[in-house]
């Protein structure tokens, strides 16, 4: 059975195995002070076209956004997010156990627009309530869409216009860059948010992001706040070498193209069978809505997560391609399918 439940299946890339058993016996400064991690940050800052951004690597997303949130909001401090927000949806409450709440909004596609944040922000008026600060994206999001260079422009100026922080969560980052209309590139990332992070650990690394810190005003003690959160590795080494192999040539985005382009093949398939998507999607998520008889005999070869009840016949499905994703096995899918249509 092979499964498209998520892109984080796989173990890594094999550079990414062949570089940590090179430099294997290496002793090396602990908690992310080695070469290795030094070199990751410079390679990052060439492609974000920001040699002033602080880098600091983790092992996880959701330790990412839970550690970058809580350091930056004061307790009576609340985070702006679609209802479809990994930080609202699929992390066990994190940021609210941090003593902040998330302030949602619903999305047809999970974006965030300044018409929808301001929408919430006059419901807010005084002492007695919350203070909206961050307002929490996702790229892509949650259901296989990205944001365009002025979506995010606009969110952009929308924020510093409101005295917001605006925080990306990056765990796919490498997956909407690649998306065949995407006109964002990574210094823009770094131009038009506060803090972001691009995601290794569903992009052909073992684990890890890399948090980039833009605003000057959030960068101080920001190492008190991953020590105090256990995300201070003391073989920081394992993610600095990884970092180092996705960007010392072209590597992370040519894993994400990969991806998309499998995702891309599925899509294009489903489609030309008569079948519609919860989503109009160009990453490596996709949403097609089938009927529960085909979804029933389709699990029985393949894994994957009924995602949302249509009505009492049909549901979408998510399908999630990966790096390593071969094309025989989306050839499978498609031709499993065929033979199983009503």
């Amino acid at each position: 059975m092979h499964s498209f439940r998520n892109d984080y299946s796989e173990g890594c890339h094999p550079n990414i195995i062949k570089a940590l058993l090179d430099t294997n016996l290496e002793q090396q400064e602990g908690y992310g002070d080695d070469q290795y991690c030094q070199e990751a940050k410079e390679l990052i800052k060439l492609k974000i076209k920001n040699q002033n951004a602080d880098i600091h690597f983790v092992s996880a997303g959701t330790q990412a956004n839970l550690i970058v949130i809580s350091s930056i909001l004061k307790p009576f401090e609340s985070v702006i997010s679609a209802s479809t927000g990994h930080i609202n949806v699929h992390e066990t409450g994190a940021i609210e156990a941090t003593g902040h709440k998330i302030e949602t909004i619903f999305s047809e596609d999970g974006k965030l627009n300044p018409e929808l944040i301001q929408s919430i922000l006059e419901k807010f008026e005084d002492h007695h309530m919350t203070k909206p600060k961050l307002v929490y994206i996702s790229n892509s999001t949650e259901v296989g869409t990205f944001y365009s260079k002025i979506e995010l422009v606009n969110l952009s100026a929308f924020c510093k216009k409101n005295n917001l922080y605006l925080f990306m969560d990056g765990a796919r980052l490498g997956s909407a860059l690649c998306a065949s209309i995407n006109d964002l590139a990574f210094s823009d990332l770094s131009a038009l948010t506060d803090v972001f992070y691009i995601g290794g650990t569903k992009n052909g690394a073992l684990l890890g992001e890399a948090i980039i810190i833009n605003n000057n005003n959030l960068k101080e003690d920001f190492k008190f706040h991953l020590k105090q959160r256990g995300a201070l590795l003391s073989k920081g080494r394992l993610l600095g070498i990884q970092f180092r192999e996705l960007f010392k040539e072209n590597l992370y985005l040519d894993l994400a193209s990969q991806a998309n382009s499998m995702a891309s093949i599925l899509s294009s398939e489903i489609k030309n069978l008569g079948f519609e998507f919860l989503s109009e999607s160009k990453t490596n998520q996709i949403f097609p809505i089938l009927p529960n008889s085909i979804i029933t005999e389709l699990s029985k070869d393949f894994g994957f997560y009924v995602w949302k009840k249509i009505d009492n016949k049909n549901a979408a499905i998510r399908l999630v391609t990966s790096w390593a994703t071969k094309k025989e096995v989306v050839e499978k899918f498609i031709n499993t399918l065929k033979t199983i249509q009503p």
